[in-house]
């Protein structure tokens, strides 16, 4: 394993710096939006000035953020062609990128501390939804190779278009169908095959009652007044944002199903989006008979948020995993 250089910071909105963003996060400053329309025309027309004089956008309108996204992959990343269909979860990229340089630090541990770099790790993504977007900065930032999952085959075939407009891209990102509902690694994992980590942004809610109050809550942080049926600034419909018992009932499962696995994974991880959700996932951790685990925190404007990442293999064992890598 080798080690990437901490990449330099393009742009992000105010203020100037997100000191709550990993080091290594490239969005830490404000988003530049000069350079991004000019490598990005399309942008400029949901550019202009704010209050203060600066030029800013309407962060609560979903085509303007699903533009942003388009400019900051195409020039921090070097990625084309992406897109999603007006449905789907629009991610928020300051806040993946996070999660995934977090991950290389819990990879690291195993490494001397070095970050690893290359095809050589092995990245499992679960839920990577029509936006791909941990694949797609993951394999840009470290090198390294991902395998995406998810239960709904047109989300997938987005995913597979924005991969076939970047050449390359189809030989380190691969897309696995989950063609089961009830189960997460189960049928997505081939036999004999090992992953370096797996990560995951599950559907937080519990129904959709409570997805719409939340969305309510980023309109209220936005500055906006929402409507009956508030429109998502970074969309998401269905199993994307809710699911019976919400992310603490997705992960304890996801828990309980990865000890069938424990020999083929080095580490875990899923966010957690509600820290009322943290005594369950610890009592799930505690019963399945993990050897480690840890609780991230991370937090990007005014969200909090964390992830929890796990291991069946002894600390013996993870130096060894990360020496044959």
């Amino acid at each position: 394993m080798k080690n990437k250089p901490a990449s330099v910071a393009k742009g992000s909105a105010a203020p100037a710096v997100k000191t709550a963003l990993h080091p290594r996060n490239p969005h830490r400053g404000r988003y530049d939006f000069k350079q991004l329309t000019a490598n990005s025309p399309e942008l400029a027309a949901f550019v202009s000035l704010n209050g203060y004089g600066d030029a800013s956008m309407d962060f609560a309108d979903p085509v303007a953020v699903r533009a942003l996204n388009r400019a900051l992959l195409k020039w921090e990343y070097g990625i084309n062609g992406w897109d999603i269909p007006a449905q789907y979860l629009c991610p928020p990229i300051p806040g993946r990128a996070d999660y995934l340089h977090y991950l290389a630090d819990l990879l690291a541990e195993g490494n001397g501390g070095v970050v690893p770099i290359g095809e050589s790790v092995r990245v499992l993504d679960i839920g990577t939804g029509a936006n791909c977007i941990y694949p797609l900065i993951g394999h840009r930032s470290f090198g390294w190779q991902f395998v995406g999952s998810d239960i709904d085959p047109a989300a997938l075939a987005n995913a597979q278009r924005v991969l076939d407009a970047n050449t390359g891209l189809n030989d380190v990102i691969t897309l696995r169908l989950q063609a089961s509902r009830q189960v997460i690694f189960k049928g997505v994992m081939q036999p004999e095959e090992t992953f370096d980590i797996t990560l995951c942004n599950p559907p937080f809610h519990a129904s959709p009652a409570e997805a719409c109050a939340g969305t309510r809550r980023k309109w209220k942080n936005l500055g906006k007044v929402a409507a009956i049926k508030p429109l998502l600034n970074f969309g998401g419909q269905g199993a994307e944002l809710w699911c019976e018992g919400g992310d603490e009932a997705f992960v304890c499962r996801m828990i309980a199903e990865s000890a069938a696995f424990r020999d083929r994974c080095l580490w875990f991880t899923s966010l957690i989006s509600k820290s009322a959700s943290l005594p369950g996932v610890y009592r799930a951790l505690k019963k399945a008979g993990v050897q480690d685990y840890r609780t991230i925190e991370m937090a990007q404007g005014q969200k909090n948020s964390r992830f929890v990442a796990w291991t069946f293999l002894e600390a013996s064992q993870r130096q060894t995993w990360g020496a044959t890598r």
